[in-house]
């Protein structure tokens, strides 16, 4: 339609020129008559859908135009009105670029193991325990562990995180990431319909169908701008006799402050915080992140690591710190247990040398021994120990609340005791602080630890209230309650906070980590285990929505403005058009503001 405008309009300013004077206002009807039909098409289909769109004004004004022979007039509306969609099309799609990538990078097969050969298969045909080659370049398409060679992973697309992830042997990798090094082999921990990319490709789809709260408003006021500028021109012809101030008014009249505004800058929010890991599943979730005032917060996983790390050795006897860490390293190499775990990661990060173990026996749940150094090595719950030992009771230091002990016996005695715990995430004061600055203004922790444990780690972080032996229920209730207070967000990562994320106005899961009920109940998901980008999502929406409401009020302003002046015979029908574009121009450029 623009190139049609654009060239109508220009043959005939040229036309005079060429000898072709008696064909230039016909070249300027032809012109205007295909973009007017085009339009009249759109209109119609529109109507048939239930969908009153204010593209009927530019219909107005090139039809109206065209009845009154003043054909530059509407072919001038044509190129305006044309120029304004191709301008809507790229405001939309720059507003969606960062949601269309993350659907654009999705894989469609893989290269499975099967028989000692590879085959291409399909996405959907992966399944647990599957052994996959990723190459270099590749997107990791399901969750799983690498399982030989080592894996160099970006996970900016997900995460906003610009520095390359290492993955060792037997850690984990997410779906999504791109392979920037040398092939490495990994085995699916989930098929990929469930994994976690394919997650964030249902939340993308789901956000790109939602229509925001302001956007529904927008229709809405559309009519009535609609019914307005129509009662207005009609005024305008009525009592001043000019059908060309009538004209000068339709053409005057610019619905983008309504149906372009809000909706670009809201995708364009959503856009950018997708860009730092905040995933929402529509627009009506930024909207009510705009406005939120309390959160309710789990402690595992959120506010803590998830996962129980070392946090000290207390020796029996003679026994060093340093060795007694040492030996249990070395004989939990063999365990899979997550306890085992930190232990190894604990003397890996002193850099520590560890032993080969030999003869392991596990006893799941309870401990493990086997022989270190030519020494019998036990480790495990004081049960378990005290069993090998033929020692009851085991003797048992006193222990802060929320930590757990586990007992070392080395060659038939007591050792001492290795003190675990699930730690404060490190930037978790900072991220309390930042949502405070964003907003928040009451935090609540609630969780199903024992109100000892939860109040020694809520202590020092400046909560409004700590509320811990909480069944899922009860985390339902104090949602609910807060919620009469103001607009209520709810974190949490686990099974048991997925009533309460469906609850609250917005539910919003610790999606790296957090459970596939929590994920589906959430309305929103952070792709990176870190608070503060939950602060960061909530300033985006805070300042997306304000853009949006700052666009329509600015808009609309102008455009009264300049439809009142036509109406008075200050500004032709041309200057009215080109006004209108200008309007168009500005209100979308300030809308794209968002996504800075």
């Amino acid at each position: 339609m623009f190139v049609i405008a654009a060239a109508g309009l220009g043959g005939g300013l040229i036309a005079p020129f060429v000898g072709l004077a008696a064909f230039q206002s016909s070249i300027w009807g032809v012109a205007a008559g295909a973009v007017l039909a085009v339009l009249l098409y759109e209109i119609v289909t529109s109507l048939l859908r239930g969908e009153v769109g204010l593209d009927i004004v530019a219909g107005l004004s090139i039809s109206a135009a065209l009845a009154f022979g003043e054909t530059l007039a509407a072919a001038v509306v044509a190129l305006m009105y044309a120029g304004g969609q191709l301008l809507e099309d790229y405001a939309a799609n720059r507003a969606r670029a960062d949601m269309k990538a993350l659907l654009a990078r999705a894989p469609k097969t893989a290269l499975r193991y099967r028989d000692g050969h590879l085959a291409e298969v399909a996405i959907d045909a992966i399944r647990p325990g599957d052994r996959l080659l990723i190459r270099q370049g590749d997107i990791v398409p399901a969750d799983g562990r690498v399982s030989n060679g080592r894996a160099l992973l970006d996970m900016a697309a997900l995460t906003g995180e610009s520095v390359p992830v290492k993955s060792l042997e037997g850690q984990d990798v997410q779906s999504g990431a791109r392979s920037l090094d040398t092939a490495f082999d990994m085995v699916a921990t989930r098929p990929a319909a469930e994994s976690t990319y394919a997650g964030i490709v249902r939340l993308v789809q789901a956000a790109q169908a939602a229509k925001a709260p302001m956007v529904r408003l927008a229709d809405r006021y559309a009519l009535v701008f609609l019914a307005v500028t129509v009662g207005l021109a009609g005024a305008t012809w009525y009592f001043s006799g000019s059908h060309i101030r009538m004209l000068a008014v339709l053409v005057s009249a610019t619905p983008c402050p309504l149906i372009l505004a809000v909706p670009v800058a809201i995708i364009a929010g959503m856009g950018k915080a997708a860009r730092r890991g905040v995933l929402m599943k529509g627009g009506p979730v930024l909207e009510t992140m705009a406005r939120a005032a309390n959160l309710v917060i789990d402690k595992t996983g959120t506010l803590t690591k998830g996962r129980a790390e070392l946090a000290g050795i207390i020796p029996t006897g003679q026994w060093q710190p340093d060795e007694m860490l040492r030996i249990a390293a070395s004989l939990e190499q063999a365990s899979a247990h997550v306890t085992a775990a930190s232990i190894v990661a604990a003397a890996q990060g002193r850099g520590m040398t560890l032993s080969y173990p030999s003869g392991v026996r596990e006893t799941a749940g309870e401990g493990v021994e086997g022989t270190v150094d030519g020494q019998h090595v036990v480790i495990g719950g004081h049960d378990f120990v005290a069993g090998k030992l033929a020692l009851s009771p085991l003797p048992r230091p006193e222990r802060e609340a929320g930590t757990t002990l586990a007992a070392l016996a080395v060659a038939g005695r007591l050792a001492g005791h290795l003190l675990l715990a699930d730690a404060v995430r490190p930037e978790t004061p900072l991220a309390l602080e930042k949502l405070r600055q964003a907003g928040i203004r009451r935090i609540v922790l609630a969780s199903g630890d024992s109100q000892a444990v939860v109040d020694r780690v809520g202590e020092g972080l400046g909560l409004d209230l700590l509320r811990g032996g909480l069944k899922p229920e009860e985390k339902v209730a104090i949602v609910a309650a807060e919620r009469k207070s103001g607009v209520t967000l709810m974190v949490g990562d686990g099974v048991n906070d997925a009533p309460a994320l469906a609850v609250a106005d917005v539910g919003i899961s610790m999606g790296a980590t957090g459970s596939a009920a929590a994920t589906e109940s959430a309305d929103a998901v952070l792709l990176v285990d870190d608070l503060t980008r939950l602060a960061e999502g909530l300033s985006t929406a805070r300042r997306a929505r304000a853009i949006a409401v700052q666009s329509v009020l600015a808009g609309l302003g102008m455009s009264i403005a300049a439809m009142l002046a036509a109406a008075f015979g200050y500004i032709t029908v041309v200057q009215g058009a080109l006004l209108q574009e200008a309007i168009d121009v500005a209100v979308i450029l300030n809308a794209l503001r968002a996504l800075k």
